[in-house]
Protein backbone atom coordinates (compact mmCIF):
# COMPACT_ATOMS: atom_id res chain seq x y z
CA UNK A 1 0.00 0.00 0.00
CA UNK A 2 2.79 2.71 0.65
CA UNK A 3 4.47 1.55 -2.37
CA UNK A 4 1.30 2.74 -4.04
CA UNK A 5 1.07 5.67 -2.47
CA UNK A 6 4.57 6.24 -3.18
CA UNK A 7 4.32 5.87 -6.86
CA UNK A 8 1.27 8.02 -6.98
CA UNK A 9 3.03 11.11 -5.64
CA UNK A 10 5.82 10.45 -7.83
CA UNK A 11 3.53 10.59 -10.91
CA UNK A 12 1.94 13.56 -9.25
CA UNK A 13 5.13 15.59 -8.85
CA UNK A 14 6.69 14.37 -12.40
CA UNK A 15 3.37 15.91 -14.12
CA UNK A 16 3.39 19.29 -12.00
CA UNK A 17 6.94 19.54 -12.95
CA UNK A 18 6.60 19.06 -16.54
CA UNK A 19 3.59 21.43 -17.00
CA UNK A 20 5.65 23.91 -15.04
CA UNK A 21 8.50 23.59 -17.54
CA UNK A 22 6.00 23.39 -20.09
CA UNK A 23 5.13 27.46 -19.49
CA UNK A 24 8.37 27.90 -18.66
CA UNK A 25 9.71 27.38 -22.30
CA UNK A 26 6.79 28.97 -23.60
CA UNK A 27 8.19 32.10 -22.08
CA UNK A 28 6.77 34.38 -19.94
CA UNK A 29 3.22 34.11 -18.96
CA UNK A 30 0.57 37.54 -18.31
CA UNK A 31 -0.52 35.01 -15.84
CA UNK A 32 -0.55 31.66 -13.70
CA UNK A 33 -1.02 29.22 -16.78
CA UNK A 34 -1.46 28.97 -20.40
CA UNK A 35 -4.57 29.31 -22.23
CA UNK A 36 -5.41 26.27 -24.45
CA UNK A 37 -8.82 26.44 -24.42
CA UNK A 38 -10.02 29.70 -26.91
CA UNK A 39 -6.97 29.63 -29.15
CA UNK A 40 -8.14 25.75 -30.07
CA UNK A 41 -11.59 26.32 -30.44
CA UNK A 42 -13.75 25.97 -33.52
CA UNK A 43 -17.36 26.91 -34.40
CA UNK A 44 -20.11 24.71 -33.51
CA UNK A 45 -21.71 23.93 -37.43
CA UNK A 46 -25.13 24.60 -37.19
CA UNK A 47 -27.97 21.90 -37.70
CA UNK A 48 -28.33 21.42 -42.01
CA UNK A 49 -31.11 23.18 -43.57
CA UNK A 50 -32.74 21.93 -46.86
CA UNK A 51 -35.02 24.15 -49.14
CA UNK A 52 -37.95 21.96 -48.35
CA UNK A 53 -38.18 22.46 -44.74
CA UNK A 54 -37.70 26.18 -44.57
CA UNK A 55 -42.10 27.19 -44.32
CA UNK A 56 -41.29 30.40 -43.77
CA UNK A 57 -38.47 33.31 -44.22
CA UNK A 58 -37.60 36.98 -43.75
CA UNK A 59 -34.68 39.27 -44.55
CA UNK A 60 -33.95 41.25 -41.69
CA UNK A 61 -31.03 44.18 -41.44
CA UNK A 62 -30.35 45.38 -38.04
CA UNK A 63 -28.01 48.71 -36.46
CA UNK A 64 -25.68 47.34 -33.85
CA UNK A 65 -25.02 50.40 -31.49
CA UNK A 66 -21.66 50.11 -29.81
CA UNK A 67 -22.33 52.43 -27.35
CA UNK A 68 -25.00 50.36 -25.65
CA UNK A 69 -23.32 49.38 -22.59
CA UNK A 70 -24.07 45.43 -23.16
CA UNK A 71 -22.10 46.01 -26.79
CA UNK A 72 -19.11 47.80 -25.04
CA UNK A 73 -17.27 44.57 -25.16
CA UNK A 74 -17.48 44.72 -28.97
CA UNK A 75 -15.52 48.28 -28.73
CA UNK A 76 -12.71 47.91 -26.84
CA UNK A 77 -9.90 47.95 -26.24
CA UNK A 78 -10.05 51.07 -27.84
CA UNK A 79 -8.01 52.24 -31.02
CA UNK A 80 -5.54 49.81 -32.40
CA UNK A 81 -4.46 48.28 -28.80
CA UNK A 82 -4.57 44.30 -27.73
CA UNK A 83 -5.38 43.85 -24.08
CA UNK A 84 -4.76 40.56 -22.76
CA UNK A 85 -5.53 38.95 -25.95
CA UNK A 86 -8.37 40.72 -26.56
CA UNK A 87 -9.12 43.49 -29.15
CA UNK A 88 -12.15 45.08 -30.56
CA UNK A 89 -14.67 43.81 -33.39
CA UNK A 90 -12.94 46.03 -36.29
CA UNK A 91 -9.64 45.39 -35.54
CA UNK A 92 -10.13 41.44 -35.63
CA UNK A 93 -11.96 42.25 -39.05
CA UNK A 94 -8.94 44.24 -39.98
CA UNK A 95 -6.91 41.63 -38.84
CA UNK A 96 -8.92 38.89 -40.33
CA UNK A 97 -8.81 40.84 -44.11
CA UNK A 98 -5.21 41.34 -43.76
CA UNK A 99 -3.69 38.14 -42.61
CA UNK A 100 -5.94 35.76 -42.25
CA UNK A 101 -7.61 35.89 -46.12
CA UNK A 102 -10.71 37.22 -45.33
CA UNK A 103 -12.79 38.48 -48.17
CA UNK A 104 -14.57 42.05 -47.90
CA UNK A 105 -16.88 43.10 -50.34
CA UNK A 106 -18.22 46.48 -51.88
CA UNK A 107 -20.66 48.02 -49.61
CA UNK A 108 -22.32 49.51 -52.72
CA UNK A 109 -24.36 47.42 -53.48
CA UNK A 110 -27.88 47.85 -52.54
CA UNK A 111 -29.36 44.44 -51.33
CA UNK A 112 -25.62 43.40 -50.55
CA UNK A 113 -25.30 40.18 -52.03
CA UNK A 114 -21.24 40.37 -51.36
CA UNK A 115 -20.47 40.49 -55.69
CA UNK A 116 -17.32 43.03 -55.60
CA UNK A 117 -13.94 41.98 -53.82
CA UNK A 118 -12.39 44.96 -51.57
CA UNK A 119 -8.44 45.09 -51.40
CA UNK A 120 -6.64 45.83 -47.88
CA UNK A 121 -6.04 49.37 -49.29
CA UNK A 122 -8.82 49.77 -50.70
CA UNK A 123 -10.57 49.32 -47.15
CA UNK A 124 -7.65 51.33 -45.38
CA UNK A 125 -8.81 53.98 -47.84
CA UNK A 126 -12.74 54.02 -46.94
CA UNK A 127 -11.61 54.29 -43.20
CA UNK A 128 -10.31 57.22 -44.01
CA UNK A 129 -6.16 55.85 -44.61
CA UNK A 130 -4.07 55.37 -47.93
CA UNK A 131 -2.15 58.40 -49.83
CA UNK A 132 -2.91 62.35 -49.61
CA UNK A 133 -1.65 65.17 -50.97
CA UNK A 134 -1.42 68.43 -49.35
CA UNK A 135 0.17 72.17 -50.57
CA UNK A 136 2.79 73.04 -48.50
CA UNK A 137 4.48 76.42 -49.06
CA UNK A 138 8.37 76.27 -49.00
CA UNK A 139 9.81 77.94 -46.30
CA UNK A 140 13.03 79.01 -48.62
CA UNK A 141 11.97 79.85 -51.73
CA UNK A 142 8.37 80.71 -50.99
CA UNK A 143 6.70 78.47 -53.23
CA UNK A 144 4.37 75.79 -52.83
CA UNK A 145 5.07 72.23 -53.11
CA UNK A 146 2.97 69.15 -53.15
CA UNK A 147 3.67 66.63 -50.45
CA UNK A 148 2.09 63.15 -50.30
CA UNK A 149 1.61 61.29 -46.97
CA UNK A 150 -0.04 58.33 -45.59
CA UNK A 151 -3.04 59.15 -43.77
CA UNK A 152 -3.29 56.71 -40.98
CA UNK A 153 -7.11 54.75 -39.59
CA UNK A 154 -8.76 55.30 -36.49
CA UNK A 155 -10.32 52.06 -35.99
CA UNK A 156 -12.21 53.67 -32.85
CA UNK A 157 -14.45 56.04 -35.53
CA UNK A 158 -16.46 52.45 -35.96
CA UNK A 159 -19.18 53.00 -33.48
CA UNK A 160 -21.77 51.16 -35.14
CA UNK A 161 -22.34 47.74 -37.40
CA UNK A 162 -25.06 46.73 -39.67
CA UNK A 163 -26.15 43.61 -39.56
CA UNK A 164 -28.06 41.18 -42.55
CA UNK A 165 -29.55 38.07 -40.81
CA UNK A 166 -32.49 35.54 -42.42
CA UNK A 167 -35.06 34.63 -39.91
CA UNK A 168 -37.07 31.25 -41.04
CA UNK A 169 -38.94 29.01 -39.22
CA UNK A 170 -37.49 25.08 -39.58
CA UNK A 171 -41.24 22.77 -40.01
CA UNK A 172 -38.88 19.42 -39.76
CA UNK A 173 -37.42 20.82 -36.08
CA UNK A 174 -40.42 23.04 -35.52
CA UNK A 175 -38.23 26.68 -34.46
CA UNK A 176 -37.84 29.13 -35.58
CA UNK A 177 -34.31 29.98 -35.86
CA UNK A 178 -32.06 33.15 -37.45
CA UNK A 179 -28.88 32.72 -39.04
CA UNK A 180 -26.31 35.73 -39.86
CA UNK A 181 -25.36 36.32 -43.15
CA UNK A 182 -22.80 39.29 -43.10
CA UNK A 183 -21.87 42.23 -41.03
CA UNK A 184 -20.68 45.89 -41.97
CA UNK A 185 -18.63 48.55 -39.85
CA UNK A 186 -20.01 51.81 -39.86
CA UNK A 187 -17.61 54.59 -39.78
CA UNK A 188 -18.66 57.88 -37.64
CA UNK A 189 -16.56 60.81 -38.74
CA UNK A 190 -16.54 65.16 -39.71
CA UNK A 191 -14.62 66.16 -42.46
CA UNK A 192 -11.81 67.97 -42.48
CA UNK A 193 -13.16 71.45 -42.61
CA UNK A 194 -15.61 71.08 -40.44
CA UNK A 195 -14.31 72.77 -37.80
CA UNK A 196 -17.32 73.05 -35.62
CA UNK A 197 -18.12 69.38 -35.95
CA UNK A 198 -21.57 70.29 -36.48
CA UNK A 199 -22.60 67.62 -39.64
CA UNK A 200 -21.42 63.97 -38.74
CA UNK A 201 -21.08 61.84 -41.69
CA UNK A 202 -21.79 58.47 -41.52
CA UNK A 203 -19.97 55.59 -44.17
CA UNK A 204 -20.22 52.02 -44.34
CA UNK A 205 -16.95 50.42 -44.63
CA UNK A 206 -17.31 46.93 -45.98
CA UNK A 207 -19.32 43.66 -45.83
CA UNK A 208 -18.08 40.88 -44.43
CA UNK A 209 -19.57 37.08 -44.99
CA UNK A 210 -20.35 36.08 -41.47
CA UNK A 211 -19.58 32.14 -42.07
CA UNK A 212 -16.04 33.48 -42.95
CA UNK A 213 -16.00 35.19 -39.56
CA UNK A 214 -17.07 32.11 -37.59
CA UNK A 215 -13.59 30.56 -37.29
CA UNK A 216 -11.55 33.74 -36.74
CA UNK A 217 -14.22 34.76 -34.02
CA UNK A 218 -14.68 31.22 -32.27
CA UNK A 219 -10.98 31.65 -30.94
CA UNK A 220 -10.84 35.67 -30.04
CA UNK A 221 -11.73 36.12 -26.30
CA UNK A 222 -14.40 38.68 -25.68
CA UNK A 223 -14.39 40.58 -21.95
CA UNK A 224 -16.62 38.74 -19.52
CA UNK A 225 -17.66 41.12 -17.05
CA UNK A 226 -18.47 38.17 -14.24
CA UNK A 227 -15.42 36.14 -14.63
CA UNK A 228 -12.27 36.67 -16.11
CA UNK A 229 -11.29 32.43 -16.03
CA UNK A 230 -14.58 32.01 -18.11
CA UNK A 231 -14.18 34.49 -21.28
CA UNK A 232 -16.60 34.66 -23.72
CA UNK A 233 -16.01 34.26 -27.68
CA UNK A 234 -17.62 36.83 -30.37
CA UNK A 235 -18.97 33.67 -31.72
CA UNK A 236 -20.95 33.30 -28.52
CA UNK A 237 -21.65 37.00 -28.45
CA UNK A 238 -23.46 36.46 -31.62
CA UNK A 239 -24.38 32.86 -31.95
CA UNK A 240 -26.16 33.56 -28.36
CA UNK A 241 -27.56 36.69 -29.11
CA UNK A 242 -25.77 38.67 -26.53
CA UNK A 243 -25.88 42.38 -27.99
CA UNK A 244 -28.91 44.47 -28.23
CA UNK A 245 -29.76 45.71 -31.50
CA UNK A 246 -32.99 47.28 -33.73
CA UNK A 247 -34.32 46.29 -37.25
CA UNK A 248 -34.02 49.05 -39.68
CA UNK A 249 -35.13 46.94 -42.88
CA UNK A 250 -36.54 43.93 -43.75
CA UNK A 251 -37.34 42.57 -47.18
CA UNK A 252 -40.31 44.82 -48.81
CA UNK A 253 -41.83 44.56 -52.31
CA UNK A 254 -40.48 48.64 -52.45
CA UNK A 255 -37.02 47.98 -53.25
CA UNK A 256 -36.21 46.38 -49.41
CA UNK A 257 -36.62 50.44 -48.21
CA UNK A 258 -35.85 50.97 -45.18
CA UNK A 259 -37.62 51.84 -42.27
CA UNK A 260 -36.18 55.75 -41.98
CA UNK A 261 -37.42 56.02 -45.69
CA UNK A 262 -40.71 56.43 -44.63
CA UNK A 263 -41.01 56.69 -40.54
CA UNK A 264 -38.96 59.39 -38.55
CA UNK A 265 -38.65 59.41 -34.42
CA UNK A 266 -40.94 57.53 -32.59
CA UNK A 267 -42.65 56.77 -35.42
CA UNK A 268 -39.40 54.80 -36.92
CA UNK A 269 -38.81 53.20 -33.74
CA UNK A 270 -42.71 51.57 -33.07
CA UNK A 271 -42.42 50.32 -36.60
CA UNK A 272 -39.05 48.71 -35.45
CA UNK A 273 -40.84 46.62 -32.49
CA UNK A 274 -43.99 45.84 -34.49
CA UNK A 275 -41.61 44.07 -36.91
CA UNK A 276 -40.07 42.53 -34.11
CA UNK A 277 -43.30 41.19 -32.81
CA UNK A 278 -44.52 39.97 -36.13
CA UNK A 279 -41.90 37.66 -36.04
CA UNK A 280 -41.71 36.45 -32.92
CA UNK A 281 -45.48 36.30 -33.17
CA UNK A 282 -45.14 33.82 -35.84
CA UNK A 283 -43.83 30.78 -34.32
CA UNK A 284 -46.48 31.38 -30.92
CA UNK A 285 -49.84 31.84 -33.53
CA UNK A 286 -48.58 28.04 -34.95
CA UNK A 287 -49.26 26.63 -32.04
CA UNK A 288 -52.34 25.26 -30.09
CA UNK A 289 -52.51 25.64 -26.56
Amino acid sequence: MKKIIVLLLIALLTANYSNIQAQEDAGVLNGVYQKEHVPNRVPVPFDFLREADVMWSKLVWRRIDLREKINLPLYYPEGSDVIDDRMSLINLMLYGIENEGLKAYDPSDPNNEFKQIMTFAEVKDRMGGGNDTVRIENSETGELETKIYEASINPSDVKQYQMKELWFFDRERSVLEVRIIGMCPIREYFKTDDVDQEDKKYKQLFWVYYPDLRPLFARTEVFNAFNDGERRTFDDIFVKRLFSSYIEKVSNVYGNRAINDYALGLEAMLESERIKSEIFDLEQDLWEY
